[in-house]
């Protein structure tokens, strides 16, 4: 992974370029933990470096017993190891080949291309930029190592009455349908389950698998970003041969089932007994 040096703090994700007249009507959110990364970083770093009070934290997460939000403000204060060495760990993570050749794809045909994290975050920049996809847009928390302090995390992107989420997928998907683009989102796990329940087009594996089936939500099934890569080669050629007839997808307004729309304000957990939406 490249050098950590100085980094600007992770700030708000601002709102998407407009649609241009003849770039597909298309935008891609991707997952990184789990997804590019093909293990779930955050979760490897903790594992590696804290005690195994850890361990239960998390399962109720995976239950969705609890938010991501109040379970890594809580992680932060666990870690004491140095911030070179959880750099280090990160970057010795393996990563989906297929996900470069994906990104310029999309970017060589005008459909934007971002990384939506709800983890630490820090680690992603870098990664990219060593797969040669440094200028993909990360939206993520902000984890600030303060010389001779413990850790701090901050939610730029988290939603302002809605605190179950440390970044609010959700958001982003929502933010891009607005621009006139439907949202491919490609994802593997338990927290990309408020991103999937309003995307267009969903590529799914392991635990999104399961959410998709248990909501009702269609989704396609994904091993590798080869298998994304192919499907969008295919759909982008064919609206280029004919927009009238192509089967491109379209964005769609879908109920809110999540958020203060959904449960109230001011929430720092999910309701109901599992936590998991229902469609």
């Amino acid at each position: 992974m490249s050098a950590p040096g100085p980094r600007s703090p992770q700030g708000p994700a601002g709102a998407p370029a407009p649609l241009r007249p003849g770039d597909p009507p298309l935008a891609i959110l991707l997952d990184y933990d789990g997804t590019i990364a093909l293990t779930d970083v955050s979760d490897t770093l903790m594992a590696e470096f804290v005690t195994a009070e850890w361990e239960a934290k998390a399962a109720e997460y995976d239950a969705g017993l609890s938010g991501s939000r109040r379970l890594m403000e809580w992680e932060v204060g666990l870690i004491t190891a140095a911030p070179s060495a959880l750099r280090d760990l990160a970057a010795a993570q393996p990563h989906d080949p297929g996900f470069a050749p994906l990104v310029r794809r999309a970017q060589a045909a005008g459909i934007p291309v971002e990384v939506v994290s709800d983890g630490f975050g820090f680690f992603i920049p870098g990664a990219l930029a060593d797969l040669g996809v440094g200028d993909v847009p990360v939206v993520s928390a902000d984890t600030t190592f303060p010389p001779g302090e413990r850790p701090r995390i901050a939610f730029p992107n988290g939603h302002p009455r809605c605190f179950v989420c440390g970044t609010c997928k959700r958001a982003r998907v929502l933010a891009y349908q607005t621009s006139g683009r439907a949202v491919v989102f490609v994802g593997d796990g338990e927290s990309d389950r408020y991103a999937a329940g309003y995307a267009d087009v969903v590529f799914a594996k392991h635990a999104l698998l399961r959410l998709c089936a248990e909501n009702g939500w269609p989704f396609r099934r994904w091993t590798d970003f080869a298998e994304v890569d192919a499907w969008l080669a295919s759909t982008i050629e064919a609206w280029r041969a004919d927009r009238a007839t192509a089967l491109m997808p379209r964005p769609a307004s879908k109920p809110f089932f999540c958020g203060p729309e959904a449960w109230g304000e001011g929430r720092w957990d999910p309701p109901g007994p599992a936590g998991r939406p229902r469609g």
